[in-house]
């Protein structure tokens, strides 16, 4: 399948972009091209990866020229390009729409112009049911995704969905590192406030998943297990050798839900076990508004959505053992010192 082809990744930098590398540098891709807006994490990654597979991009999914730049002659793309910090999109919402909704736009367009075979877009949990800016964006970005596929019947274009990735930077696993190195108090919103876990190796996993089973519009969800925030906190401490450190309720912020939901109620109903996975397909309806207002379905009003309070849930040994299938946690165990991706 990848043989002599060329893929794409946008926000190629991040952690995301870093996984799918050392998946997929050793493989028979012909070309890997990282397009981001920095260009000292691209000159980083240019000097630790050190291979004439990997080409760069300065650019920004906002600017459709710069885009379209990096996409002419590329075979698949994935789209990992997001705002993604809750806070930051709280105060500037615009910037989150600019980059989550146009930049996806601009992208999955640049894409159908070009004859791109495969698009596989990186989505959140926080895109379900959103109370947030960055979940309303990723909604709609969401949207733009399905109404594209519905256009295009040359280049197929999906869509992923998934939780908390440990242990990126500005996670909660850094954080709570830190606060017990420097014997400071973990600091805690809502000890009963439960999170999907998924390593970065997973969300790497559920996209070749779906690169390689996805139809046009559908979006692909990895099954995960969760765990409390309190669990999350006494795991840390235990391995990191502090089982008593104090713990610090802060109460719940801004944005923040006290669970999240990887698929709602109305996407149960139509959703297909796949084992690993649920395949969700997209609303097909055409614009006949009375299959949108005069027709139910009542199985949507009997189905239950899949989130983090009703997922397989880790207690602290659980929890430890997923924990320390990081590479970061691993070596602060050994007494190292390792940055977490970003």
């Amino acid at each position: 399948m990848f043989k002599d082809k060329v893929l794409l990744i946008t926000g190629g930098t991040g952690s995301f972009g870093n996984a799918v590398l050392r998946r997929f540098l050793k493989s028979d891709l012909k070309e890997i091209r990282i397009f981001s807006r920095d260009e000292k994490k691209q000159d980083d990654m240019r000097k630790k990866y050190n291979d004439p597979k990997l080409k760069f991009y300065i650019g920004d999914v906002r600017d459709y020229q710069s885009v379209l730049n990096a996409v002419r002659g590329a075979d698949f793309i994935y789209h990992a390009a997001a705002l993604k910090q809750v806070p930051s999109c709280e105060f500037h919402p615009m910037e989150a729409v600019k980059t989550n909704v146009i930049g996806t736009e601009n992208v999955l367009e640049a894409a159908i112009n070009c004859g791109v075979k495969r698009v596989v877009c990186l989505s959140t949990d926080k895109a379900v049911y959103p109370i947030n800016a960055m979940g309303i964006s990723k909604a709609m970005m969401e949207k733009v995704i399905v109404a594209k596929s519905r256009s295009t019947s040359e280049t197929t274009i999906c869509a992923v969905r998934y939780g908390n990735v440990m242990a990126s930077r500005g996670s909660v696993i850094p954080l709570f590192t830190n606060q017990i190195q420097a014997g400071q108090p973990i600091t805690i919103t809502d000890p009963s406030m439960t999170r999907f876990m998924m390593t970065l190796d997973d969300a790497v996993d559920l996209v070749l998943y779906a690169f390689e089973h996805a139809a046009p519009g559908e979006i692909f969800v990895q099954k995960a297990p969760a765990a409390t925030i309190e669990t999350l906190a006494k795991a840390m401490t235990g391995l990191l050798g502090a089982p008593a450190h104090p713990i610090h309720i802060i109460g719940t912020r801004h944005g923040e839900k006290l669970f999240e939901v990887l698929l709602s109620r109305e996407e149960m109903v139509a959703a297909e076990d796949r084992g690993n996975y649920f395949r969700v397909p997209p609303d097909l309806r055409d614009l006949n508004y009375g299959k949108f207002v005069e027709q139910g379905e009542i199985k949507i009003s009997e189905a239950v959505e899949y989130n983090s309070h009703n997922t397989t849930r880790l207690e602290v040994p659980g929890m430890q053992e997923l924990l320390m299938k990081l590479s970061f946690i691993q070596a602060i165990v050994s007494g190292q010192h390792v940055e977490p991706e970003d």
